[in-house]
């Protein structure tokens, strides 16, 4: 059989299996193709020749391991091979921290703009960095900013370092802080990210068997959902600097936001690449 092939059955098997997706890839065949070139050793760019070779009996058992071992546990494609990309930037993944899909992405390989001005970004925080992948792929795409991400979690900071070690040049405008939402020390930002846990309780524990081997502390925010975004809003123009911005991303949340909180107004931005609930709000959006 050839890779083409093998990719062609993963595809059948999965839609056949009803596998849930949204962890990096949107479909069955996506997912196969991800699977498959990993298992192989393919590039992710493999084309023509590559795919249409006879493999080995060796190739072909690794690509049914993956397969087998996807459909039967419905552990996500990124924790199986310990791999995803974010903002063009590959990192390491594994059960510690959430898998990387955030719409923020766009946002990062925009440098922010047009919302911000991006050569008058100087300091960053971003509140719960998980992998580390914001806090990163920031760093690369805003070379003239210093950047602090917090976390919580020891061991979501142990993967934090070490997809940091990738990134070497990073190490001097970038570091991590084990730290409740802000840092302790008082410091003024012109740009917050935020990306905080925001599915409610009762839907947590109702998610498909793909995000049950997700760190539910990363996912679950109280009954109502907002549980973390609550203290964010309330303390986030205290660490923003006169012209200084926040950026959240809540999913599905953004109406409740903006029911609930009547302190601040979001503009919830139109993503060119799909997914929904990225917002930005300046300091001057918010009520005193």
């Amino acid at each position: 059989m050839t890779a083409r092939e093998l990719i062609l059955d993963a595809e059948l098997r999965f839609s056949a299996a009803d596998i849930v997706f949204g962890h990096g890839t949107e479909n069955a065949r996506d997912e196969a193709v991800f699977l498959v070139f990993h298992a192989l050793g393919f590039p992710f760019d493999a084309k023509g020749p590559l795919l249409d070779q006879e493999l080995t009996e060796v190739q072909r058992t690794a690509v049914e391991a993956i397969v087998t071992e996807r459909i039967s546990s419905r552990r996500p494609a990124a924790y199986l091979t310990n791999r995803m990309w974010f903002a063009g930037h590959e990192f390491y993944i594994d059960e510690r921290v959430l898998v990387p899909r955030s719409p923020i992405a766009e946002l990062i390989r925009a440098r922010f703009e047009p919302w911000l001005v991006s050569e008058r970004i100087y300091r960053i925080l971003e509140i719960g960095t998980g992998s580390g992948c914001i806090a990163i792929a920031t760093a690369i795409a805003m070379p003239n900013a210093v950047l602090d991400a917090t976390e919580n979690s020891v061991a979501a900071l142990e993967v934090a370092a070490i997809n940091l070690k990738h990134y070497p040049q990073l190490g001097s405008r970038l570091r991590f802080i084990q730290a409740d939402l802000f840092p302790a020390e008082h410091t003024s930002y012109d740009l917050i990210i935020a990306n905080p846990p925001y599915v409610p309780g009762d839907v947590a524990v109702s998610l498909p068997r793909e995000y049950q081997h997700e760190p539910i502390v990363a996912l679950e925010a109280g009954a109502d959902g907002l549980k973390y975004l609550r203290r964010i809003i309330q303390y986030a123009p205290d660490h923003l600097s006169p012209d200084g911005a926040i950026i959240v991303d809540v999913g599905e949340m953004a109406d409740i936001v903006d029911h609930k909180f009547s302190s601040v107004s979001f503009t919830w931005v139109d993503l060119e690449y799909g997914g929904e609930g990225v917002g930005i709000a300046y300091r001057h959006d918010f009520c005193n």
